[in-house]
């Protein structure tokens, strides 16, 4: 399998986590592309049309985008257990992914505002409504937080999600304003495979 990816892309993170607690990382071969909104990448572009990343080449030709579908498939494909059968964890960590993502569409849509868009341009207000959706997707990952070490794919993507606002929004402080969640972070990021893929 091939895998375009970026090393600092949250979702391709998620994706190399996967891999990793599935032991399938030696299967995947890392292509690097870089992707940016307002600059295709006509190599990517030819596999996912949108142009981003992550973009799986499977054994059989096939492309599979994005992250979510990526990592069903990983799942799949090695029999594993980051999907639960049983419908109430199911549906708990499927929610739990989809909040985890839009987290990390917010901070990357604040992160193109403040860094790509040329300064006269920059909207404050809608930087500030995407920093609001970070902050209130906290507060609920806090309110529910355990000091379970289970590491679902709603676990898993929560961990991106805390790895990219250490990466890019270390101003936020989000250790000293949601200490279970911090708590939790700590002892998940002792697994092999967080310590494995985390460095940017």
């Amino acid at each position: 399998m091939k895998l375009f990816f970026s090393p600092t892309s949250p979702y391709v993170r998620k994706v190399l986590l996967c891999a990793h607690e599935l032991h399938l990382s030696e299967s995947i071969e890392l292509v690097v592309a870089q992707v940016s909104p307002i600059d295709r990448n006509l190599v990517v572009g030819a596999q996912n049309p949108l142009g981003k990343i992550p973009a799986l080449i499977t054994d059989q030709g096939q492309t599979l985008f994005d992250s979510t579908v990526i990592c069903e498939y990983l799942n799949d494909l090695a029999a594993g257990h980051l999907f639960p059968k049983s419908a109430d964890k199911k549906w708990q960590a499927l929610t739990m992914q989809s909040l985890g993502d839009g987290l990390l569409d917010a901070a990357l849509l604040a992160r193109y505002e403040t860094f790509l868009r040329p300064s006269e341009f920059r909207w404050n207000d809608w930087t500030n409504g995407q920093i609001d959706k970070i902050q209130a997707a906290m507060k609920f990952f806090e309110a529910r937080q355990n000091s379970t070490t289970e590491f679902h794919i709603g676990y898993i993507t929560l961990a991106c999600a805390l790895g990219y606002l250490d990466l890019r929004y270390e101003h936020l402080q989000w250790r000293s304003l949601y200490p279970g969640l911090k708590s939790w972070y700590e002892t998940i990021s002792k697994r092999e495979s967080m310590k494995h893929i985390w460095t940017p």
